[in-house]
């Protein structure tokens, strides 16, 4: 951890506590490296024992705190570092590239992911004063101060993975807690902007979608503002404020990391692969795949196998 983050969490001993408890907590409960979804569903834990290169990969709309160690996201031209001091929230699917950058197996990384509820945050919103705050179309994702009062909802829902039977009763409440916790936190305007169905946020949000359901088609932008009822500058304008790429980059990142998952997870040749998910040109994929990912598809597939071997 470095030298602030250390010297922060020494001044504010009630989160030094929680924080040794949770990394303590999430050692006992994952077998090793890696992400690993928990009998609480929409809670995963992620350890990690070094630091990583940068990978792309696609962020779900979820809350990420981390317990020990430090991560970035880049998101674009954008860096987020979160560490113990810092949660990151994305609010809708984004395709991000993360890194590890402080691990070790003395002190490996420690997080958790919850996923986002919409219906838990819209019931939220729905009881919480109105505000008067616009985010003005910032980023879908977002870092905010972690606070000692979403850290004990953090802890006392970590605390549940040893009590099966408590937490079928529990679980929801804590993670509802930890809701209204990032909505009435910094920057919690941004998620409560999600809940207002004809607004920017939720307009972006149904292109996205849209996007995702149809990854491999040709991409037309005046159907794309049509259905998600925006004119075609709008979209493009609210679509970029989000996610700092155009409707067309966010589509093609897509197409990258399922040609990726393909050919890594399943076998698949680079070349069926790309014909897969909407590329005509074989040396289009491959020019487009290595300047996302840093080599050629065979070569960096070979890699990340090797890698995991």
């Amino acid at each position: 951890m470095n030298d602030n983050a250390l010297n922060v969490i020494a001044a504010r001993p009630e989160l030094a506590a929680q924080q040794a408890e949770l990394a303590d907590r999430i050692a006992r409960n994952v077998p090793g490296d890696g992400l690993h979804e928990s009998p609480i569903p929409g809670l995963a834990l992620i350890r990690a024992s070094e630091t990583s290169l940068p990978l792309p990969t696609v962020y779900h709309p979820s809350i990420c705190v981390v317990v020990q160690g430090r991560k970035r996201a880049l998101l674009g031209e954008e860096v987020f570092h979160y560490d113990p001091l810092n949660y990151l929230v994305v609010s809708m699917s984004l395709p991000i590239t993360g890194q590890i950058i402080e691990a070790s197996p003395e002190r490996p990384y420690l997080c958790l992911r919850m996923d986002i509820d919409p219906a838990v945050v819209g019931e939220l919103v729905q009881r919480l004063p109105a505000s008067q705050a616009s985010s003005n179309g910032s980023r879908a994702v977002y870092l905010a101060r972690t606070s000692a009062t979403l850290l004990d909802a953090v802890l006392r829902l970590v605390r549940l993975l040893d009590t099966p039977e408590e937490a079928n009763v529990l679980a929801p409440l804590a993670l509802r807690e930890i809701h209204y916790r990032v909505l009435t936190g910094e920057l919690g305007q941004r998620l409560r902007e999600l809940c207002d169905a004809d607004g920017p946020a939720q307009r972006v949000a149904r292109a996205i979608e849209l996007i995702k359901l149809r990854y491999a088609e040709p991409l037309r932008i005046e159907q794309l503002a049509a259905a998600s009822h925006m004119s075609t500058s709008s979209l493009h304008e609210r679509f970029k404020a989000a996610t700092a790429m155009t409707p067309l980059q966010f589509q093609k990142q897509l197409r990258l990391q399922e040609a990726r998952r393909l050919m890594l997870v399943d076998g698949v040749e680079a070349a069926t692969a790309s014909h897969r998910v909407g590329y005509e040109s074989p040396s289009q994929f491959s020019r487009e795949y290595r300047r996302l990912f840093g080599a050629p598809p065979r070569r960096e597939v070979m890699a990340m196998r090797g890698a995991a071997g």
